[in-house]
């Protein structure tokens, strides 16, 4: 069994912003398996189900970004996964220019706060994890202010192609290929006009 958690903030507000990424391509996956994530438990909505053959937990963090961590203990915890191995996470990256996929099975938090709560509470820096590039901050930006912003027309159209692609990249990840995710995926995203 996997568990696959896209970080995100709850509540309408922050729908479809950057910082959201996470949930959106969660969202996708559900579409597309035909699972629904509506189920409250483990502080975070989820949804069970099948995806490339393997049973699979959707999940969708709802005690908010720096919170992350704790939902995530709470799912690896009570469905006895291997963090190492059958933990995805899915998440915003401003060092990524838009759309740019980022695959890699661990590393540090790099400044992101949903990272580093759940790298306090699982102990370890080794999980799986799919970065989404959403463009550097503006110069003279607040980093919160813009990655709690909205992607323009032509970044959302490129996010979405984006989740398509780390939709594929899981369903790799999901037969133990991550190693041929990440030489498929690991690439420049299109440059936004």
């Amino acid at each position: 069994m996997y568990i696959i958690v896209g970080l995100g903030n709850p509540t309408k507000e922050y729908q479809n912003t950057r910082h959201n990424i996470g949930f959106d391509v969660i969202d996708k996956l559900a579409e597309s398996n035909s699972i629904s994530v509506l189920e409250k438990k483990h502080k975070a909505l989820v949804g069970k189900g099948i995806i490339n053959g393997q049973k699979v937990i959707l999940a969708k963090p709802q005690t908010y970004m720096n919170l992350s961590g704790e939902s995530v203990r709470e799912l690896v915890d009570y469905y006895k996964v291997d963090e190492e191995t059958e933990l995805i996470v899915i998440y915003d990256d401003i060092s990524l220019d838009v759309g740019q996929l980022r695959i890699r099975k661990k590393g540090s938090a790099g400044g992101h706060n949903g990272i580093k709560s759940i790298i306090a509470h699982l102990g370890t820096d080794v999980f799986p994890r799919i970065k989404m590039g959403v463009g550097e901050k503006p110069k003279g930006y607040d980093l919160a202010d813009y990655v709690l912003g909205h992607f323009t027309k032509e970044e959302r159209k490129i996010m979405d192609e984006s989740a398509i692609l780390a939709e594929k990249a899981i369903e790799l990840i999901l037969i133990d290929e991550i190693g041929e995710a990440m030489n498929l995926y690991n690439k420049k995203a299109k440059k936004v006009e």
